[in-house]
């Protein structure tokens, strides 16, 4: 069923761009930085999981806090702060996360091309200000967007507040992504409906049970979006 002049709001890391795969590649460097064994990576990653839980909850999210949560994890391990020439090897494993060009994921601008010219395009994303900023500026599909919002958080009251801001009807509104936690579940309790695009990397601690929903649509390419709106 195609759904015409909508208000589509979209995620942004792992959804219209590669995020997370990253900074996995990060934490295999890592991983195999510290550990020796499988059962040593096992456990060192379950750590990092907890201090990751841990750190985004008082710091938020981003590469900063990205560094902070692996340099909190060797001390953990080592039972010792970090010395300059280890906080320097930290460093040198973000530095492909933190100079890296943004990717497209595939079907992304040309879908979105197409969807702006029949419907609202927003754009709603949670992390660091700056961070976010460049990611969206040096994506080159901004230009697509009514509005681009950068939050710290994804809640039910953020969707909310964005809803009675911009006047947006909840029933004519959806959200896209690919985060149960974050873009799915506190939209429907806000009242929006949603699509639900999987990722593959999707971070573990955006890892959340869907249970039936009529008013998630779930999709398992970003250009299928075109056969429904």
């Amino acid at each position: 069923m195609m759904h015409t002049d909508q208000t589509l709001i979209f995620d942004a890391d792992d959804t219209l761009w590669e995020n997370n795969v990253l900074f996995e590649r990060v934490i295999d460097g890592f991983l195999d930085w510290v550990t020796a064994t499988p059962a040593e990576q096992e456990h060192t990653r379950a750590l990092l999981n907890r201090i990751e839980a841990a750190n985004s909850a008082t710091l938020g999210y981003g590469a900063t806090v990205f560094r902070q949560s692996l340099a909190d994890c060797l001390e953990q391990l080592n039972s010792r702060t970090p010395t300059s020439a280890e906080q320097a090897r930290i460093d040198d494993l973000l530095t492909p996360l933190t100079s890296r060009d943004v990717e497209l994921i595939p079907g992304v601008a040309d879908t979105l091309a197409a969807l702006a010219d029949r419907h609202h395009l927003l754009l709603l994303t949670k992390g660091d200000q700056g961070e976010q900023q460049r990611k969206v500026t040096e994506s080159t599909i901004d230009h697509h967007f009514r509005g681009i919002h950068i939050v710290a958080e994804k809640s039910v009251d953020t969707y909310r507040q964005l809803t009675a801001d911009l006047g947006l009807d909840p029933g004519r509104t959806w959200m896209i992504g690919n985060s149960p936690k974050s873009d799915i579940a506190p939209a429907r309790r806000a009242g929006l409906r949603t699509v639900f695009i999987p990722h593959e990397h999707t971070w573990v601690l955006e890892h959340a049970e869907l249970g039936p929903d009529e008013a998630t649509l779930q999709l398992g390419t970003f250009p299928e979006l075109l056969r429904h709106f």
